[in-house]
């Protein structure tokens, strides 16, 4: 049984709680005014306290969003009289200042104002959302109250409508009387250059700087998140929209467009002009947790959302294959998105692979570069089997899903290939839903599992010659490479390994560190060890980057990784010798920050050395709130040519190229 199935008969109970005495007994938080199904939220509480530790997933998440009566909910961000938050990302600072209580009603309304350049661009709800306004000269925005088609739903649908959205307006007001922990505050999450922009349309013939090298034609896209509306309450940076940002460059020439993806998600909460999916990390954690999943799921019962197409935001990954460019995210399946030839984006829609795909898919699947084939992985947090693996061929032909024994449901973000392999990491890193019913977080870090890889066939039809190797006490979020050393029976990994494993989701005292790590795998005898690559007195975290894709799954020497320091930003990139430590840096300079360095080889050319070609970055400027896309030789780290964007880009995720020769083919 689940831990969902378990929650059940509490979150029953709790939500006859909000129903039908919380509009009798919550006077002292809250004022509901309900004319006609409208709420007002009040009480100047301090944040939210229940962070979810769910990094996408939760299948008994999946999909919701519902059309509410036009609500209206003055929400509280914080129960100082008036305060101003700095946030520590130069030149931002976020005011909330906080009206003296209305002593009739006991209701006091949060205003914000951002004192920088563009930081976050949220539309106008249908309820008093704090507002924070865009503050940007390079784009013209005007953001206007838009307006929503309504359903035309049935008197039972608008009385459980209305039942749902009070229960939904108590709940937030209770969570509002504990803090958020840094891991879930919107305002440390989302500040600066984090924060979120609106879409940009084409820009063209954008000033280059230096000279852009002339074997560069095609795209470059990175994906991010972006969320479309001010959050409710808890959000984790992982939690937003999914945003691709691309550049494109034709014989010197560069142009720039930005657009979000348009999943099921995003055009549901779109169109009812509020947030209304529960977020994975965000806001998923303990009773509040369990009793926005039941809310979730009441609405879909009574028909006022449509659940059955997906909750994913894809804003983690980007793949081009089989003449497709997808988006990814491991809560939904993939999304197929299309380049234009202007340099525009569009979204063509949830993309199953012709029906052959009935399964989320992780953000990470693997191209092999000599067969051209894809791999891939999905993971369940519910049911057994909690990790499948299967392949594509390059025609987009699917292979039959090979299920992997695992015991209990466990974090897979990435895994890693070989010629001849698939490397599959069991860690430590575990779901265990019913953790919320005593108030923890779905996602544990667990001290006492082993961790270990498994090492399977690339061609295997089932499981049951797949060798596990334990390696203790090793959690990498990343996995930047392997290959096969049959001369020592090994499987080496190179991987960033991260401490403490659940930092990224739950606060702690401890800081991060990400130690970037050689993993040898001994298939015969069953053994590990890990190294450190570099010297202690090098060592920096090393977090998202990429060896040379042409040698994907083969020995490499170099690897190119974002020195994420300080910590969560970055400050420029690595190229690193795996064989001997070195480590070469290019820092981008004064409050200058970046994201994942992306590799692009010269040529396809797999005879040509390793570090021929050129590493592509988006990089943003905090003292002058410019943002740019910058081009490094990979050999000597010089700045080729830089390409000045017409807006500011956020930092974002993962990255990819398509050349133009590939563009031309696309589907």
């Amino acid at each position: 049984m689940s831990g969902i199935d378990l929650a059940i008969p509490q979150l029953y109970l709790y939500l006859h709680f909000l129903f039908f005495l919380a509009p009798k007994h919550t006077h002292s938080f809250f004022h509901l005014n309900l004319s006609p199904c409208t709420l007002s939220l009040s009480q100047g509480q301090s944040q939210n306290a229940f962070l979810s530790s769910a990094f996408y997933p939760l299948k008994a998440m999946a999909s919701s969003s519902y059309n509410c009566a036009k609500p209206q909910i003055s929400h509280p961000l914080s129960s100082a009289s008036s305060s101003t938050v700095h946030l520590g990302h130069s030149p931002t600072s976020i005011s909330w200042n906080s009206r003296q209580p209305n002593r009739t009603h006991n209701i006091r309304i949060i205003h914000s104002a951002l004192h920088s350049p563009s930081v976050l661009h949220f539309p106008k709800q249908p309820y008093q959302n704090p507002l924070i306004p865009i503050e940007d000269d390079s784009v013209n925005v005007q953001v206007q109250p838009k307006t929503h088609r309504h359903p035309q739903w049935n008197l039972l649908q608008r009385a459980a409508a209305m039942a749902l959205d009070m229960a939904e307006s108590a709940l937030v007001s209770l969570e509002l009387q504990h803090p958020l922990p840094k891991t879930a505050d919107p305002q440390v999450q989302i500040s600066g250059n984090f924060g979120p922009v609106p879409e940009q349309p084409v820009k063209q013939a954008l000033p280059v700087t230096g000279t852009i090298p002339s074997c560069i034609n095609g795209v470059y896209l990175r994906n991010g998140a972006n969320p479309l509306f001010e959050p409710v309450a808890g959000h984790h940076f992982f939690d937003g929209d999914g945003m691709v940002h691309a550049v494109t460059i034709d014989n010197g020439n560069a142009s720039y467009a930005c657009r979000f993806t348009e999943t099921q998600r995003f055009l549901q909460e779109k169109e009812l002009g509020r947030p209304v999916f529960p977020k994975a990390i965000g806001e998923l954690h303990g009773h509040s947790g369990i009793a926005r999943l039941l809310l979730f799921y009441a609405r879909a019962l009574f028909g006022l959302v449509d659940h059955k197409q997906g909750t994913g935001v894809a804003n983690a990954g980007l793949v081009y294959f089989n003449n497709r460019l997808l988006a990814m995210s491991e809560d939904d399946l993939p999304y197929h998105l299309r380049i234009t030839p202007s340099g525009d984006l569009e979204t063509v829609g949830r993309y199953n692979f012709d029906d052959q795909l009935k399964s989320t898919m992780i953000a990470h699947p693997k191209i092999d570069p000599f067969s051209k084939e894809l791999f891939a992985l999905s993971y369940d947090v519910i049911q057994k089997p909690y990790l499948k693996y299967f392949k594509f061929q390059p025609d987009g032909t699917k292979s039959p899903d090979v299920e992997i024994p695992l015991s209990m449901p466990t974090m897979m973000h990435d895994f890693a290939i070989t010629e001849n392999f698939v490397v599959i990491p069991n860690q430590q890193v575990l779901f265990k839903l019913q953790e919320m019913i005593f108030g923890g977080s779905p996602v544990i870090f667990d001290k006492k599992k082993k961790s270990s890889f498994g090492i399977l066939s690339k061609n295997a039809s089932d499981s049951k010659d797949i060798i596990w190797v334990e390696s203790p006490d090793t959690f990498c979020f990343h996995l930047w490479n392997a290959w096969e050393e049959p001369e020592s029976d090994e499987v080496v990994v190179i991987g960033s390994c991260m401490t403490p494993p659940d930092s990224i989701f739950n606060e702690c005292d401890e800081s991060l560190k990400s130690v970037l790590s050689e993993i040898r795998l001994n298939l015969k005898t069953g053994k590990s060890t890990r190294r450190p690559i570099i010297s202690e007195s090098e060592q920096v975290n090393l977090e998202a980057g990429m060896v040379n894709r042409n040698r994907l799954g083969r020995r490499t020497r170099y690897a190119y990784l974002a020195i994420a320091e300080p910590w969560p930003k970055v400050s420029g990139f690595a190229k690193i010798d795996l064989f001997t430590g070195e480590v070469k840096k290019y820092i981008y300079g004064h409050k200058k920050f970046g994201g994942e360095p992306f590799f692009l080889p010269r040529d396809d050319n797999c005879e040509s050395a390793e570090d021929d070609g050129y590493i592509i970055s988006f990089v943003h400027d905090e003292n002058s709130w410019k943002s740019e896309l910058q081009i490094v030789n990979a050999i000597n780290l010089q700045l080729e040519s830089s390409i000045k964007l017409p807006s500011r880009v956020p930092y974002g995720f993962h990255g990819t190229f398509i050349d133009a020769k590939s563009l031309i083919n696309q589907a």
